[in-house]
């Protein structure tokens, strides 16, 4: 087993400072870095030329609106900012074009967001609140499945397998499934581990799935290259090399201080996902538990591999472990698969976590056991500490909005999350009854004590607990 980074992904002939860094830590760095180099994925070899951006900010400089991130949440924002509200905002990036989450997403577009299933919106909120919350979550991913079809982003439109790891999970999945139908009207429906195997993929670990129509799988990084040019084409400015280190609000406007000048903004949306650090914007501090994701593309498969395996579908899977697996065949008969595993951004190197990956390659596609590995690389997750999402103004009395905590999905309602986050920093929202919901309706809150005590106060115990619950996870999904 080999695998490839080239000095184009690690930046080996740049100074150190501009190298991508694979032990960055939102929780730790003050900022993720300026103008570093893309992180070793695969999507970043094969998304083609990056789009023109606007380079470093050279001078202080007046905008009526700033947003921080130029990911598929903040580039959706300056999208709909410009083509709905004729606002023409200017984009703050740390580094490199999408460099964050959209450069390393497992690129698996659900039919969700947040880490709950729509069975636990109705224990948490009711039916009614339930009902309402999913009419608005299916009206963005149709709105992503639209941006699909206008972007060159080797889109599959092939719904999702969600499989059982352990026969003892079909009972769950079932449910699920049921609650998927009868509750909310789709056609969602459970498959046989035959099936599955005859139809999609000889996944050997699974006794059955349950299947959704609902689901598109997508280059991501390709998606928010297309969101940039559009963008761009309306004449929004996207500054790279630009990471906001310094902020301080006088008299209502915001001074957001980069290395080569201020930027005085009368509005700012915060868009930056798993790489919000610390020292960002006190309205964050706390808010988000930033999670690893490890991921790995294999070489190309041989057509013997390719039969050997059956694969038949770009469909996407992820397994019924707490810490999923997510995986799927890419176009050109590569296999991508992911999972959680580092805890530290000082760990992440560590062999241990790509040695998971591949011996779950192993396990579910015995035929593919010990084969090369091209890509592997890990990125930051963006977890609210409730489990759900938050796209709101979280104090009124700040012009300051954020879009963050998808909990790895975010893939397809990010770009909804921009509508909805351009339409709140234009001012038209007021009154209207879907931001009444509780993804808009309250800002993110503090980590929890078995969810009963919330409080800042836990916050540097988070990855204490973090290590003890992933030990728990495996014991209990492995046993």
């Amino acid at each position: 087993m080999a695998t490839t980074q080239s000095l184009h992904f690690t930046g080996g002939d740049l100074p150190a400072d501009k190298r991508y860094d694979p032990r960055y830590d939102p929780l730790v760095a003050p900022d993720p870095g300026t103008g570093r180099a893309y992180a070793p994925t695969y999507w970043v070899a094969s998304a083609g030329t990056p789009p023109e951006d606007d380079g470093p900010i050279m001078r202080d400089t007046d905008a009526d609106v700033v947003i921080i991130g130029s990911g598929s949440t903040g580039m959706s924002t300056a999208l709909y900012l410009a083509q709905e509200h004729g606002i023409r905002a200017i984009v703050l990036e740390a580094n490199q074009e999408s460099w964050g989450c959209s450069s390393r997403s497992g690129g698996q577009g659900q039919n969700a967001s947040g880490r709950l299933k729509r069975s636990q919106w109705i224990a948490r909120w009711g039916l009614d609140v339930a009902k309402k919350l999913d009419t608005e979550i299916r009206t963005g991913f149709e709105n992503f499945k639209s941006l699909t079809k206008e972007i060159d982003c080797d889109a599959f439109d092939g719904g999702h397998l969600y499989l059982t790891h352990r026969p003892e999970k079909l009972e769950y999945l079932r449910s699920e499934t049921k609650v998927m139908r009868e509750t909310f009207g789709y056609n969602t429906r459970m498959l046989s581990a035959e099936e599955v195997r005859r139809d999609y993929c000889d996944e050997r670990e699974t006794a059955g799935a349950m299947f959704e129509a609902e689901g598109v799988g997508v280059h991501p990084l390709k998606l928010t290259f297309g969101l940039i040019r559009k963008a761009r084409a309306l004449g929004v400015k996207i500054h790279t090399a630009s990471p906001v280190q310094g902020w301080e609000t006088r008299n209502g406007v915001h001074y957001l201080r980069t290395p080569g000048g201020t930027v005085r903004a009368k509005r700012v949306a915060v868009c930056t996902g798993g790489y919000t650090g610390q020292n960002l914007n006190p309205l964050l501090k706390n808010k988000i538990m930033p999670i690893l994701s490890n991921s790995v593309v294999t070489r190309v498969l041989t057509d013997a591999e390719m039969k050997a395996c059956n694969f038949r579908s770009q469909t996407f899977m992820t397994d019924t472990r707490t810490l999923r697996f997510y995986y799927r065949l890419l176009k050109g008969n590569r296999l991508q698969l992911g999972s959680r595993s580092s805890v530290t951004g000082a760990d992440a190197e560590d062999p241990g976590h790509l040695k998971l990956l591949t011996d779950a390659i192993a396990r579910k596609f015995p035929p593919l056991a010990g084969i090369q590995i091209d890509y592997s690389w890990w990125g930051w997750v963006d977890v609210a500490h409730d489990m759900m999402p938050r796209i709101t103004r979280p104090d009124p009395a700040q012009s300051v909005w954020y879009a963050v905590g998808y909990g790895g999905n975010g893939v397809s309602f990010s770009t909804w999350a921009g509508k909805r986050l351009a339409e709140r920093v234009a001012g038209q929202d007021a009154g209207r009854e879907v931001f009444k919901l509780p993804i808009y309706d309250s800002p993110l809150e503090y980590p929890n004590m078995f969810g009963l005590v919330r409080s800042q106060a836990f916050a540097p115990f988070r990855r204490f607990g973090q290590r003890f619950l992933y030990k728990w996870y495996w014991l209990q999904d492995e046993k």
